[in-house]
């Protein structure tokens, strides 16, 4: 039991979020090919681009920690994308589809911003700061994904689905 530290916990942590963002590079296509909106699927396939570049510093850390990118099965966001998938099923064509999407959208976002922040905080409190650095990062672009989101839901999609 002694080796499940901090160390071991951060390292799991790190093969979660590398499942996730996969499975989020998945995701994102079909929920921007479903978006009404051309700002909100602008606002997806851009997320895309960023994601990869996410999945790139997740190897970058992997690489400093002497590690291969294993990806741990994550049942939060698996649950997630399936939430999205019924927003898809059950609102296409529908004046609240973009308004279903941009709340699936941001459930991700809040897990993704909720691991990258104890991450983050792991690799300060290991010393591990180009993992930090990295993760920090990655974290403020989260931020920030969803306050477009949130702008976009403001915006058009709320006031859309509600008339």
């Amino acid at each position: 039991m002694s080796d499940k530290d901090l160390n071991t916990l951060f390292l799991h942590g790190l093969k979660d979020i590398n499942f996730a963002e996969h499975a989020i590079l998945d995701a994102l296509p079909k929920m921007a090919d479903a978006a009404s909106s051309p700002n909100l699927k602008k606002a997806l396939e851009g997320h895309r681009r960023q994601t990869e570049v996410h999945v790139s510093r997740l190897d970058q850390i992997f690489d400093l920690l002497h590690e291969k990118p294993v990806r741990v099965p994550c049942d939060a966001i698996q649950g997630l994308v399936r939430e999205g998938d019924e927003v898809v099923e059950k609102f296409e064509g529908t004046r609240a589809l973009d308004a279903g999407l941009i709340a699936a959208a941001q459930a991700v976002e809040h897990y993704e911003m909720a691991r990258y922040g104890a991450l983050k905080a792991w690799a300060e409190e290991l010393n591990l700061r180009q993992a930090a650095d990295l993760l920090g990062q990655t974290l403020a672009e989260e931020k920030q994904a969803d306050l477009l989101l949130t702008q976009l839901a403001h915006e058009r999609a709320n006031p859309a689905a509600s008339h």
